[in-house]
């Protein structure tokens, strides 16, 4: 059986006993049913994954002790800052946990003309908690113990202005480049997924305007969220650590 892995958002040490979170203890305790003796580890996304014995289980709380530390790092050398479109349903939370999966250091979720989602000021911060939820899942899952953060939902225009080092991308179906002919990205990728109904010819010709470089992924044309992923993959292929 493998390990379980459970985030803990608290400085960690070795020798250090503690009560998991609200989160974490229904996960260890009411979930996967495990008792005192056996192990689990836990991360806080410091870098380093810790080894750890559970001590007690009660009704609502479960006890551990930290035994050993160990840095390790599964991050790519490619750093991948996605601004998603943000898309109905479970596809952005799909997408969110895919694109962790696959290595992405940043995600801002993002509001476009063609955008199908509308958020109330009053709702931006709990839906991105819960979309940081989603990213914590993930690393989990997958073994990151660094954890990619969520920024606050923004407008398209407000996120193209910014100022970055990173080399801009956005899909075209008639760009100029492809993931074979890309210049190396020194600084990472700032790479632009637009909605299910597409970027409309404003919004395409204000990327270019910020200096964002239109690429070509192939002849079909792909749902949001399988063109995030796919793009992601093809980079890590191509630049980051996907063999």
């Amino acid at each position: 059986m493998r390990i379980p892995r459970i985030y803990e958002p608290m400085p960690l040490g070795v020798g250090q006993t503690l009560a998991l979170s609200e989160d974490g203890a229904n996960h260890i305790g009411r979930v996967l049913r495990m008792q005192a003796g056996q192990a689990l580890e836990l991360f806080n996304g410091d870098g380093q994954q810790y080894q750890a014995l559970i001590t007690h289980v009660g009704k609502k709380s479960v006890e551990v002790n930290i035994e050993s530390a160990q840095t390790l790092s599964v991050e790519s050398p490619l750093a991948i800052h996605l601004g998603q479109v943000i898309s109905r349903g479970d596809k952005m939370d799909f997408t969110i946990q895919k694109s962790v999966e696959l290595g992405v250091t940043c995600i801002t979720p993002l509001f476009s003309e063609r955008c199908g989602v509308k958020l109330p000021a009053d709702r931006l911060e709990k839906k991105r908690e819960q979309w940081q939820k989603v990213v914590i899942s993930a690393c989990e899952q997958c073994g990151r113990n660094t954890v990619p953060m969520v920024r606050m939902p923004m407008e398209l225009d407000d996120w193209l202005a910014e100022q970055t080092l990173e080399l801009k991308l956005n899909l075209h179906p008639r760009a100029e480049y492809s993931i074979s002919t890309l210049p190396v990205p020194e600084h990472g990728v700032r790479l632009l997924i637009g909605p299910e109904g597409g970027l409309s010819s404003d919004e395409i010709a204000r990327t270019v305007t910020h200096d964002f470089k239109e690429m070509l992924l192939g002849p079909r044309v792909l749902r949001t969220e399988t063109a995030a992923l796919t793009v992601i993959t093809a980079l890590q292929c191509r630049f980051g650590d996907l063999a």
